[in-house]
């Protein structure tokens, strides 16, 4: 845990308002750290792994860095930090989205005059990279923790999602944004049986020699992993703010992912012999790392690789399910997506014992994944707004 730099003496509290570039190992620190100043009193706010987010911003660890650039900043009041943020500039982004967006994110602040000088800072920055538009919060991709709570501040996020203060919706509508897309979870009681009319999609599908619906080999799982990404910058291309995965962030991806994957849990949908659909399912993580309070070492390594090895948790999420795009629109499309749905749904009540689950991000007009996403009992439990302006 962070210092309390609220106890910081009077002289500081009223000092004037300071910005100060990230640059040294101690400014990184600082930049990770001030999180746990924010949500230190948030009880729906689960600590990050800060290794995690050290990766996130290090060029030697994070391959996004091969097609992106970024700077970073802190609000500082005298010595006390109260405020961060970084602004991006994604070269895959000017050629998949629109030449001259920018994005920034990582945004937190204490204050409105911090929020407003850094997302300040953000937009020149941008401006000085030739930007004519800035989208966010972003942190840092699309792939990574894409817009700003606005619903849902009572119920803890599940993994990779974020959570934030509910007045920053103020702060950055305050500073000349206005909604650009808006991104929903959906919560679900997953014991509910699907409705008749997708039942007998599904046992068509079962009885059809054509169609395979297997669980993910971790023993080959580089490879397993490959597909499935592949799959997903296929079935996603035409998708909002849909920027494709590299092969480095392909690999990088899998390397992540592997220690929270379970077998069972991950589908992939063959048709005729080929892999067309997938759906991953993981662990809410989050209730694994809640108690480690950000910190893998000395004794939070060895806590995470226990619970993993027999990772039951209260909840999972699907934050990734894809069918290629030849498919989609057609019956088949939707029958092997309620397949994968209900094989993964039978296998966590019956064997895991699970029985909640979350569905999304999902795009607000994305009316296939909408379609499928609102199965019955389901209820949106969080939206997620990203911002945009012109420069």
């Amino acid at each position: 845990m962070t210092r309390d730099t609220r106890s910081s003496s009077a002289g500081s509290m009223n000092a004037p308002l300071t910005l100060k570039r990230v640059e040294t190992r101690g400014d990184r620190k600082a930049f990770v750290d001030f999180a746990w100043e924010v949500y230190r009193d948030d009880p729906h706010w689960i600590p990050p792994l800060k290794s995690e987010v050290h990766g996130l911003l290090d060029p030697k660890v994070n391959p996004w860095f091969e097609h992106g650039r970024l700077e970073a900043w802190l609000a500082l009041r005298g010595d006390r930090v109260v405020g961060r943020v970084t602004a991006q500039v994604d070269d895959l982004v000017q050629q998949h989205m629109q030449p001259g967006t920018g994005q920034w994110g990582m945004f937190e602040a204490t204050e409105p005059e911090a929020a407003a000088a850094l997302i300040a800072k953000a937009e020149e920055w941008l401006r000085d990279q030739g930007m004519t538009r800035a989208l966010g919060p972003i942190s840092i991709s699309i792939w990574d923790e894409p817009g700003l709570l606005i619903e849902g501040f009572e119920e803890s996020p599940m993994v990779m999602m974020g959570h934030h203060r509910p007045e920053y919706r103020g702060w950055i509508e305050g500073a000349g944004y206005a909604k650009a897309k808006d991104l929903h979870t959906f919560s679900l009681d997953i014991r509910i049986d699907m409705i008749p009319v997708i039942e007998r999609l599904i046992k068509a599908g079962e009885k059809s020699d054509r169609i395979v619906i297997r669980d993910v080999d971790k023993s080959n799982f580089d490879k397993e992993a490959a597909i499935i990404l592949n799959i997903l910058n296929d079935a996603w291309s035409d998708n909002w703010g849909f920027i494709p995965l590299t092969d480095a962030e392909i690999a990088f991806g899998a390397k992540k992912l592997k220690p929270i994957i379970v077998e069972d849990l991950v589908k992939i949908a063959e048709l005729d012999g080929r892999p067309v659909a997938f759906m991953l399912t993981i662990p809410d993580v989050n209730e694994m790392i809640a108690d480690l309070d950000g910190r893998l070492f000395p004794f939070g390594w060895a806590k995470l690789l226990w619970r993993l090895r027999d990772p039951k948790t209260k909840r999972v999420r699907v934050p990734l399910m894809g069918v290629v795009k030849e498919l989609q629109g057609g019956r088949v499309a939707s029958q092997l997506a309620f397949m994968m749905i209900e094989f993964t749904r039978r296998v966590c009540v019956d064997k895991y014992g699970i029985n909640f689950g979350e569905f999304g991000w999902v795009l607000e007009d994305n009316q296939g994944m909408m379609s499928i996403a609102q199965l019955p009992g389901a209820e949106t439990n969080h939206t997620y707004r990203v911002y945009e302006k012109a420069l």
